[in-house]
């Protein structure tokens, strides 16, 4: 068991399939110029699925797969139904940004997918484009629907940006409720290599609550599971979908958080807001390693791992991390 000094149990991996994206969204990737990882350092699958191995015997129960944009990776699917297979008990998620889900909907259902997280900041389609730089809002509607219509469960994350699609609110709650989806608004952190992160642009999780509240009532609903995430979540009158907000930044969960996350070129980072790193790769890929190696690795790790909240507080708020969104992992 991976418990911290602060009482804090991981039960959570966060792996990272690819740095590679295809958006260039302003709150992550915003550079027109954009320089991969190369290939040779980035994690085998075989790697990945020795490190679920390793995350399973040190207690994890929830892994979620993301990126970068982890379907730009050949062969994610049969990976992840390799997974699911080995450890069917085990709660994998994906992330992604949507826009290459269509027709593979069928193919996700037999690899043993059953939920997705899908990014859209906008319900228009040329704002879209000016947040990710790509016309690309028909392909990720047209994901969302046909999973949807596949049976799989959907739930929207949107990154809540003042002056940007603040103004989109009532037609998110109407997108919720109509679809049966979970809306997630996530605050804009001061996360990443040139993230185009400001104060102009943020908005809290509470105004964003209170303007709800205005258009529907709203009822918190308490999520039963540990390893449910740190999202608030609220049921909508008259609907079956539900509104959520993640505020990493103006009401923490530090002290609950129950998280490790992998990089995509093997680099353990126990908080969003730290760039301490440890190396799994070098492990992975010695010879005469052990699965007691790699658990002597996330003990040490998760003996030091901080509450990121006091480090966003010694930058003020100001930027922090070194490494983009896409190559953390979110």
């Amino acid at each position: 068991m991976l418990i911290d000094s602060h009482g804090r149990k991981v039960s959570y991996l966060r792996l990272s399939i690819t740095d590679r994206c295809n958006l260039r969204c302003l709150y992550c990737r915003p550079q027109s110029e954009w320089t991969f990882m190369p290939h040779e350092q980035i994690l085998s699958f075989e790697e990945m699925a020795e490190l679920v191995d390793v995350a399973k015997e040190a207690g994890v129960e929830k892994v979620r797969l993301t990126g970068g944009e982890p379907f730009a990776r050949k062969d994610f699917i049969p990976f992840t139904g390799r997974l699911h297979a080995k450890y069917p008990d085990l709660d994998l998620r994906i992330t992604t940004n949507g826009t290459l889900l269509s027709g593979r909907v069928d193919e996700l259902r037999e690899a043993g997918v059953s939920c997705l997280n899908i990014s859209l900041d906008t319900l228009q389609r040329k704002k879209f484009e000016e947040i990710t730089k790509v016309d690309a809002y028909d392909q990720v509607r047209a994901g969302i629907d046909a999973c949807l219509a596949g049976g799989l469960r959907v739930k929207v994350n949107v990154v809540a940006l003042k002056g940007i699609n603040d103004d989109e609110l009532p037609g998110f709650v109407d997108f919720a409720r109509e679809n049966g989806v979970d809306v997630r608004f996530i605050e804009f952190m001061p996360i990443g290599y040139q993230s185009r992160w400001s104060r102009e642009n943020y908005w809290p999780a509470e105004e964003i609550i209170a303007a709800v509240e205005k258009l529907v009532p709203l009822e918190e609903v308490l999520e039963a599971s540990r390893n449910s995430g740190p999202a608030r979540m609220y049921g909508i009158s008259g609907g079956s979908g539900r509104i959520g907000v993640i505020s990493a930044v103006s009401n923490h969960f530090c002290e609950s958080c129950n998280r490790f996350r992998v990089t995509s070129d093997g680099k353990l980072r126990t908080c969003l807001f730290s760039d301490r790193e440890y190396d799994v790769r070098s492990i992975l890929r010695d010879p005469g390693h052990t699965m007691q190696d790699l658990l002597d690795l996330f003990a040490r790790a998760n003996a030091e791992k901080p509450l990121g909240y006091r480090l966003l507080q010694d930058r003020e708020h100001n930027q922090v991390c070194d490494r983009a969104m896409t190559a953390i992992g979110g």
